[in-house]
Formats: C-alpha cells, structure tokens, sequence
C-alpha cells in the first residue's frame, strides 16, 4: 500500500459516541469516588447533601469537566475514546487549542445536554457533529488501527 494515501475521514456516529461517553461515566465516577469520599469522610463533610451548590455536586462537576477538558486537550481523546478508537478533531485540520477545548467540552456540553437534541443531532448531520461540535468547528472521527 502507498504510504502516502489518503485514507477518507470516518465520522464516528451517535451510537459508538455513546458507548464511549458511557464508559467515560464509568472512569469519572471511579476517579470521584476514589478522590472524594476518602476526602470528604477525612474531612467530615457530608457525602449524602445532594443539592446543585453541595460540597459533592461541586466537587463531582470539577472532576466531570477537568476529565473531559484535560483529556481532549492533551490526548484529543478521553480513555472511552480510546478504547472505541475514537478522537476529537479541529475539522481545519489545526492542533485543538485551549479555547476550542474549554467551549466544546465546558459550554458547548453544558448547552447539549440541557437541550437533549444537541446530542441527537450527531445521528443527522453528514459530519456527525454535535451541537457543541458546531459551535467549535469539532467532529469525532475514528482513529486509523
């Protein structure tokens, strides 16, 4: 094979994004019950107030978004990523900086998830891109094995 073929660009659709974002809950719960409760229970704060502005909601939401943040920006990938042999590209071909990785991952998920078809969009759009990929100018490809 030549080595300097252009292979197409695979859009990964709805369902595998799914099963990664599945597994990525998974690995933020794993990483917050190993951080916070040792913590929290060390500390006596309490770890069954489940209100927005809790010490636990706070803390969860800081580890929710510094996953999804640190991983996309250093690796374009978080570990369900990985696993489902998928990444996060700048569809102009260009390095993701921090502030396309702050508003995909921070905004733009926010804003996708409190309208659920920011989400759903994935499954219609020939790029298969979300609503926080639209606003970023994102998409989620496979990665070549």
């Amino acid at each position: 094979m030549d080595t300097n073929e252009v292979r197409p660009v695979r859009y990964a659709g709805f369902w595998m994004r799914f099963w990664a974002f599945l597994l990525d809950l998974i690995v933020v719960g794993s990483i917050e019950r190993i951080l916070i409760n040792p913590l929290f229970r060390l500390l006596d704060i309490s770890l069954s107030e489940f209100n927005m502005f809790s010490p636990v909601s706070i803390s969860s939401a800081v580890i929710f978004y510094l996953y999804f943040v640190l991983m996309t920006k250093f690796f374009n990938q978080t570990l369900g990523k990985m696993v489902f042999g998928l990444k996060v590209i700048n569809l102009d071909q260009e390095k993701l900086t921090w502030g396309t990785v702050l508003f995909r991952e921070w905004i733009g998920r926010f804003i996708s998830a409190t309208i659920f078809i920011g989400y759903i969009t994935v499954a219609f759009l020939p790029k298969k891109q979300g609503l926080h990929d639209l606003f970023t100018d994102t998409t989620v490809i496979h990665t070549e094995s």
